[in-house]
């Protein structure tokens, strides 16, 4: 449990300095005649097309006909999120269960608790220096790839599927794990590494500039798992139910419409949140999501599939045993949304 320990501490000494992170923000404009707002910071891991219903509940209004006015912060990592929870400088966050996990653990009084999921599947891509149209995993043999945080969810989620494919992370290809998230893909675009660990956008603009090659989809290689989910501390859910339950009406709201609306009106509805990237990127990376089936059906995080996360941790070396799913998910609000009229 020691490791455990120093991984609190961290997230403590993190939720200290988190207000002068560096982490990006975004208000939403309130519409002229609309009544008093209830406000509410949203802390997200990264930015990235992988959320796409997050910013749709933004972009259409539905967090805003549940009378919250949402303020947008991107944390670059659960351990930043997690820290932000903590701190009391956000007070919903988008990140993997781990920390949750992790925090729990450790036997934490006021431990973070993971109420509605958002995504089913690792929505990140393996990149590549040439095309490789028929890429197999043991390709990588020899390799160095750019990877994740070290007890990060998407840092066990490739050391899974490279395990699952018989290749032995850091024997048979070695794994940076000291770059920054928002560094990644400048690394490997200055040379660094063979193969890059992305989210969307980041393949498609580097396929755009021809410097890299999207190889692999870490969400078919490894099946389902609740890579990002919204949590809260314990204390602020006992204290804010109804926020908590207006919320994730309005994450489940958004889920169904990006569901049930092509990738261009999509594209259209998340532009905003990435004014750098072209809208036919936008619509071409909704497509492929659309296609691997990333984000969850319903907000309701299933016993079944934190099992098999736990299973990727302690496989990781990062999790000695398992934590009682009901000590880190709530799905007290998921279940009343679902059965709402």
């Amino acid at each position: 449990m020691k490791k455990v320990s120093i991984i609190l501490v961290l997230l403590l000494l993190l939720g200290l300095l988190f207000t002068g992170s560096g982490c990006t923000s975004q208000t939403q404009v309130p519409e002229e005649g609309e009544g008093e707002l209830i406000k509410l910071r949203l802390s997200e891991v990264i930015r990235s097309m992988f959320y796409a219903p997050q910013y749709v509940a933004i972009s259409k209004g539905f967090f805003r006909d549940e009378g919250l006015d949402i303020t947008l912060g991107t944390a670059w990592g659960a351990d930043m999120g997690a820290a932000a929870l903590i701190s009391k400088t956000a007070d919903v966050a988008l990140f993997g269960p781990e920390a949750a996990i992790y925090i729990c653990a450790q036997g934490a009084e006021n431990p973070i608790i993971a109420f509605a999921q958002l995504t089913s599947k690792d929505g990140s891509f393996l990149v590549g220096r040439e095309p490789e149209p028929d890429f197999e995993w043991e390709n990588v043999k020899g390799k160095v790839i750019i990877g994740g945080r070290k007890g990060g969810v998407p840092q066990m989620t490739l050391e899974y599927a490279l395990k699952k494919n018989g290749i032995e992370p850091f024997v048979d290809v070695d794994i940076i794990q000291n770059i920054h998230l928002s560094a990644t893909a400048g690394a490997f675009s200055g040379g660094t590494g063979d193969y890059v660990q992305l989210w969307q956008p980041g393949p498609a603009v580097l396929e755009d500039e021809g410097v890299g090659y999207t190889v692999a989809s870490l969400g078919a290689a490894t099946g389902l798992c609740p890579n990002t989910v919204f949590h809260a501390t314990e204390n602020f859910i006992e204290e804010n139910p109804e926020i908590i339950k207006k919320f994730t009406t309005a994450v489940y709201k958004a889920m169904l419409w990006v569901e049930e609306n092509p990738a261009p009106e999509v594209a259209d509805a998340i532009e905003m949140f990435f004014p750098d990237t072209g809208h036919e990127i936008i619509t071409k990376t909704i497509e492929v999501y659309k296609g691997l089936d990333i984000w969850a059906p319903n907000p309701i995080l299933q016993k079944e599939s934190l099992d098999r996360l736990q299973d990727i941790m302690i496989l990781a070396g990062e999790l000695e045993e398992k934590v009682p799913y009901e000590k880190v998910v709530n799905t007290t609000f998921a279940q009343e949304v679902m059965s709402a009229p």
